[in-house]
């Protein structure tokens, strides 16, 4: 039966049900007592939903804490075992997937290197279905068991009710490609187990918003810097974070070439591809068949020299030049959306790190309007390489929220995705 707002009794319990999960799992252990103020709910409503829950299986007693003269209050958690997920991270030199249970401790992981071949649709699905089953067996666990496995790819992502997510991802060559159908086409996992994609800046930025140096903030921007660079604009209209092609901001009029085709976008002078291409072209040496992660390391200890000798003075300008452009586009940001936070990650930004950060902070002030950037920090992310696999894993983790604590069901035709709703209602402030 449903109510005036159109709501059904089995709504109401679904919503109930979310309340009480997601504060126990971003605030807890908390005892029933807690949970009536942190989630707004009567005590027998709590009391009714607790019960739900630990029939279920999802919530369980975690010890006890002395009350006001009376008995002492039972104090409740998420159950970790009571779910997992996978995150897949389809990277710049690498396709990472990490097993996950339900409070997001890594299980198992298993990565697959990407050379001469990267960005091969045939490769990467291979590689994303080889990876599943991989984290599946040495953790020993039955693929019916997953809530779902979560992607974060590079590109934009189209959510589509005939082909599922389609990828348009221009710079590594990819052009509408059905990457959800071509997954589930000869998947190791069962149809009940859904697949999650998106952006794989906005998986990152998720991830740093949940657990990570983001959360806390209203208005916030997270950058990937990696080959090249994105970035997930968290405000209050979109909570749930949406990616933002930044790297392919004009920033020289008919300047370098980019890798989407287009001339002077900011990821032909602030990614790490055109850093390095940079290096090269003045002299620097890479020996041929270097990975870009190791190539980068040698640009750093050549501008930096671990032992305190001379710097390379090409090294160091070509860093320098790199770290303006970098500012630059982040003034940019600053002026547009006004952020209290700027989080810088991806690999190459993890690796350049704080030696980096103190000249990118200075050209994006010295770049943006004054007033919005003396109310905004710029640091490095918290959660290390393993964020864009975090934050993958959020998005099936995001829909287990949504349904209450249930398990994925065949979806009607025409679905609207429960985990974008659950990202918009997240709980960690």
């Amino acid at each position: 039966m449903a109510g005036r707002n159109g709501r059904t009794v089995r709504d109401l319990r679904r919503a109930n049900r979310t309340a009480v999960l997601q504060r126990l799992y971003f605030d807890g252990p908390l005892s029933r007592f807690e949970l009536g103020p942190a989630t707004g709910l009567s005590s027998g409503s709590v009391s009714n939903v607790v019960a739900d829950l630990v029939a279920d299986g999802l919530v369980e007693e975690a010890g006890s804490v002395d009350s006001d003269g009376g008995r002492p209050r039972t104090l409740l958690r998420v159950a970790p075992g009571s779910g997992h997920m996978i995150g897949v991270d389809v990277g710049e030199t690498r396709v990472r997937v990490e097993l996950f249970d339900l409070t997001l401790t890594e299980l198992a992981r298993a990565e697959r290197p990407l050379t001469q071949q990267r960005y091969e649709v045939e490769v990467i699905v291979d590689h994303i279905r080889e990876g599943v089953a991989e984290v599946l067996a040495a953790a020993r666990l039955a693929p019916e068991r997953l809530l779902g496995v979560g992607i974060g790819v590079p590109g934009i992502v189209e959510h589509t009710p005939e082909r599922g997510a389609v990828v348009h991802g221009q710079t590594i060559g990819w052009d509408a490609v059905p990457l959800e159908a071509l997954l589930r086409a000869g998947s190791p996992l069962p149809d009940t187990v859904p697949y999650f994609i998106d952006n794989g800046a906005k998986t990152l930025g998720q991830a740093e918003m949940w657990f990570g140096a983001g959360r806390g903030a209203r208005n916030a921007i997270v950058v990937l810097f990696g080959s090249g660079v994105g970035a997930c604009l968290v405000t209050p209209e979109v909570e749930h974070g949406r990616a933002v092609e930044w790297g392919h901001l004009t920033v020289r009029v008919r300047g370098r070439r980019c890798r989407c085709g287009a001339l002077g976008c900011l990821e032909a002078y602030a990614g790490a591809e055109s850093l390095l291409a940079r290096w090269r072209e003045e002299g620097g040496r890479v020996p041929e068949g270097t990975d870009e992660e190791t190539a980068l390391t040698s640009l750093l200890a050549a501008a930096h020299p671990p032992d305190g000798g001379a710097a390379d003075p090409v090294a160091l300008a070509v860093l320098e030049e790199t770290a303006e452009y970098l500012g630059a586009g982040l003034s940019d940001l600053i002026n547009l959306f006004q952020p209290e936070r700027i989080l810088i990650g991806g690999w190459a930004g993890l690796q350049l790190g704080t030696r980096f950060l103190p000249a990118v902070r200075r050209h994006a002030v010295s770049y943006a309007l004054r007033h919005p950037a003396q109310k905004v920090t710029v640091d490095l992310g918290r959660l290390g390489p393993d964020a864009v696999t975090v934050g993958a894993a959020i998005l099936p983790l995001a829909d287990f929220f949504a349904r209450g604590g249930r398990r994925p069901e065949p979806e009607p035709e025409n679905p609207l995705p429960a985990w974008r709703t659950a990202l918009d209602e997240r709980a960690p402030h």
